[in-house]
C-alpha cells in the first residue's frame, strides 16, 4: 500500500493519496482544485488516480473532486448522509451533460482500490453529512484498519468545530444541535483500534478547529489519551459548552465555499494564465470596481502602491486575507514578482477567486511612478495617551483575542469579517488600527483605504502595546495568535 499526505501550508489542509502498488491504482481524498499536483505525484509513483473521495462539503477551500473527475474520469465517492440539503448537486452535470461516474455512500459502505479497502463511517457534527474512512490493506492480509482518513472530524489535539453552519453559513440555530451530534459521533472512535493512525484534513493554523496540533498525524490511542477536546467529553452538556466556547470568527469566504462545493465548482481545465499588463493600465483601473491585489512585502507596499490596492503578501495567511477582503465576483489584477505569479494564482483559485484578469511585476509598478499612495505606520508610544480628537481605535483581531486583552476604547471587528461589518466602523476621521503583531492590521488598513477611509497601522500591535506598558482592558483568558 502507498500513502502520501499532500499538505498546503496556507490553508493548513491535507489531501491524501492512497494506492495499491500492485494494481497501480489510487484514490485521492479531499483534493484542492489545482489537481495537476496530485496527477504528477501519482505518475511519479506509477499510480493512476481512478477514484476521488470527499469526507464532507468543505467550507475553507474549493474542492478539486469535480475538476479531477472531469479531467481524468475518476470515479467520485461522496456522502449520502445528512439529508437532501447536504448532497453534492453537481454529480449529474458531467462532460456532455452526462453524469460523472459516482457512488453516493452511506454509513458502513465500502469500496476498494486494488487490495486496499475503504469503509465509510458517518460522523456528523462538523457538518451533517461528514464521513470518515477506515483504511485496511486487504492485499497485505490485514483484517484491521491501518488508518483513519478523519477529515474534519478528528484532528491532532482537537475536533472539527460544529459552529460553522451558523457562524459562517448563517444557518441560525444550528450551532448547539451540531455540537450535540458531534458528541454522539465520538463513539466511533471507541470502535477503531488504538494502533490505527489518524490522517486528519487539517493542521495548526486552520480555522476548522480552535486548537489544532502542529504534528501532521497521530494515532487513535494517543488522541484518546491527550486530545483536549475528547477530554472535555465527560458529559454531553460539558462537551457542548467546551466545543462552542472561544471559536474564532470564520473568514468571510467560508459561506461561499459551502455553496460552491455543494452546487459544483466551475471546471477550470487547467491553471489560469492571466495576461501581463503594464503598470499604467492597472493604475487607470477603478479600484472600487476591481481588486488590485498587491502581493509585495508590506514594507514595499507601505512605501508606495497604486491607490486603492490591497496589501495581501504571499505569506501563510494569503488565502485567508484574500478570501476575506475580495468578493468572489470581483475582477482581480495581481502585482507581484514574476516568480510569485503561479503561487498567487493557485492560492486564489483554491478559495474560488477565479476572475484573475491580469498581472504586473511589482518592480515595474515601482519604476513607473504609478505607486503614489502610501500608508502611515505609528509607534504605540504615540497612542499611549489615547486617540486624539477625530481619531478612533480599531482592533482587528478575533473576538476571543480581544476579550483576553485590548487597548482601552478600541472597537473590535476581526479583519476576516470587515467586509460585512463596514457599517459598524467608528465614525472618525482617522482610524488607528491594531492586531497582535501588526500584520493583520496592515491588511485591514489597505482595505479601509480602498473604501476611502483614513487608516494608520499601529506598528507591533498589541504585543508592542504590552511591552510599552500600556493600560489593558481584559474580560477573560483565552489564546491568541499572530
Amino acid at each position: 500500500m502507498f500513502m502520501r499526505m499532500i499538505y498546503d501550508e496556507r490553508l493548513a489542509q491535507a489531501a491524501f493519496l492512497i494506492g495499491c502498488q500492485e494494481a497501480g491504482k489510487a484514490v485521492l481524498f479531499d483534493p484542492l482544485r489545482d489537481v495537476d499536483q496530485y496527477i504528477d505525484l501519482a505518475a511519479e509513483q506509477e499510480l493512476e488516480i481512478v477514484t476521488v473521495a470527499e469526507t464532507h462539503i468543505h467550507a475553507d477551500f474549493v474542492s478539486g473532486a469535480r475538476e479531477l473527475a472531469h479531467r481524468t474520469g475518476a470515479h467520485v465517492y461522496v456522502s449520502g448522509e445528512g439529508g437532501e440539503d447536504w448532497r453534492s448537486r453537481w454529480l449529474d452535470d458531467g462532460p456532455g451533460g452526462r453524469p460523472y461516474a459516482h457512488t453516493v455512500l452511506h454509513d458502513g459502505d465500502t469500496f476498494a482500490v486494488g487490495g486496499v479497502e475503504f469503509r465509510a463511517v458517518h460522523t456528523p457534527g462538523h457538518t451533517p453529512e461528514h464521513m470518515v474512512y477506515l483504511v485496511t490493506d486487504r492485499g497485505a492480509g490485514a483484517d484491521e484498519p491501518m488508518g483513519l482518513v478523519s477529515g474534519d472530524f478528528l484532528f491532532v489535539g482537537d475536533l472539527g468545530r460544529p459552529d460553522l453552519l451558523e457562524s459562517a453559513a448563517g444557518m441560525a440555530g444550528m450551532m448547539e444541535p451540531s455540537a450535540r451530534a458531534l458528541f454522539r459521533s465520538l463513539s466511533v472512535i471507541d470502535r477503531v483500534p488504538e494502533f490505527a493512525q489518524v490522517w486528519p484534513g487539517h493542521g495548526a493554523g486552520s480555522a476548522c478547529g480552535k486548537a489544532l496540533g502542529a504534528v501532521p498525524m497521530s494515532t487513535i490511542g494517543y488522541e484518546k489519551r491527550y486530545n483536549h477536546a475528547l477530554a472535555a467529553a465527560e458529559s454531553e452538556d460539558a462537551f457542548v459548552r467546551f466545543i462552542l466556547d472561544g471559536q474564532p470568527e470564520p473568514p468571510m469566504y467560508f459561506a461561499t465555499m459551502k455553496r460552491v462545493n455543494r452546487d459544483g465548482p466551475a471546471v477550470l481545465g487547467g491553471l489560469p494564465t492571466p495576461g501581463r499588463v503594464d503598470a499604467a493600465t492597472i493604475a487607470h483601473l477603478d479600484p472600487r470596481a476591481v481588486a488590485i491585489l498587491d502581493a509585495r512585502p508590506w514594507t514595499r507596499f507601505r512605501a508606495g502602491h497604486i491607490p486603492g490596492s490591497l496589501s495581501i503578501p504571499l505569506e501563510l495567511s494569503f488565502c485567508t486575507d484574500a478570501g476575506s477582503l475580495i468578493r468572489e465576483d470581483e475582477p482581480i489584477y495581481i502585482v507581484c514578482a514574476p516568480g510569485d505569479l503561479d503561487e498567487a494564482v493557485r492560492g486564489l483559485i483554491r478559495i474560488g477567486l477565479d476572475r484573475i484578469e491580469g498581472w504586473c511585476p511589482g518592480d515595474e509598478v515601482e519604476a513607473s511612478g504609478a505607486a503614489t499612495a502610501t500608508i502611515d505606520e505609528i509607534d504605540v508610544r504615540q497612542v499611549l495617551e489615547g486617540p486624539k480628537p477625530g481619531e478612533a481605535l480599531l482592533d482587528v483581531r478575533r473576538g476571543n483575542e480581544y476579550r483576553f486583552g485590548r487597548i482601552p476604547g478600541a472597537t473590535n471587528i476581526s479583519h476576516t469579517r470587515l467586509m460585512e461589518r463596514v457599517a459598524e466602523l467608528p465614525e472618525a476621521d482617522r482610524l488607528l488600527v491594531n492586531c497582535l503583531s501588526g500584520k493583520r492590521s496592515a491588511r485591514a488598513c489597505s482595505y479601509l483605504k480602498r473604501l476611502g477611509r483614513e487608516a494608520v497601522n499601529i506598528s507591533g500591535g498589541y504585543l508592542a502595546w504590552e511591552d510599552a506598558g500600556g493600560r489593558i482592558e481584559q474580560d477573560r483568558a483565552c489564546p491568541s495568535s499572530p
